[in-house]
């Protein structure tokens, strides 16, 4: 599928989507992250807003990414994002960054 046919499809679904998308991260932000014994980090959201997300039928991407090499010490060197019809709806964190993953 081009990400004109997933932007579109999710276009034609804007309202239920949105809704779907914002009560899932309140979801995982509120009653389920505060509950795991490890930390909130951006890739256990990205998988579990994934899931929701798939089996809505929602079409989107996991993105793992890391910073480029003379920016990797900082403590974020590796990130996780969700990117639905190229919007990023989970994990937006300034970059640059260098895709190693992006999974449907």
């Amino acid at each position: 599928m081009s990400r004109t046919d997933s932007t579109w499809r999710l276009r034609g679904r804007t309202l239920a989507a949105l809704v779907l998308i914002v009560g899932a991260q309140a979801l995982i932000r509120i009653a389920a992250l505060p509950r795991l014994p490890w930390g909130a980090l951006c890739l256990p959201q990205a998988i579990a807003l994934s899931i929701l997300l798939k089996y809505s039928d929602i079409p989107h991407h996991l993105v793992i990414a890391i910073r480029p090499a003379g920016q990797r010490g900082q403590a974020d060197a590796l990130h996780a994002w969700i990117d639905c019809g190229g919007t990023v709806v989970l994990g937006a964190l300034a970059g640059p960054w260098h895709e190693l993953a992006r999974l449907p």
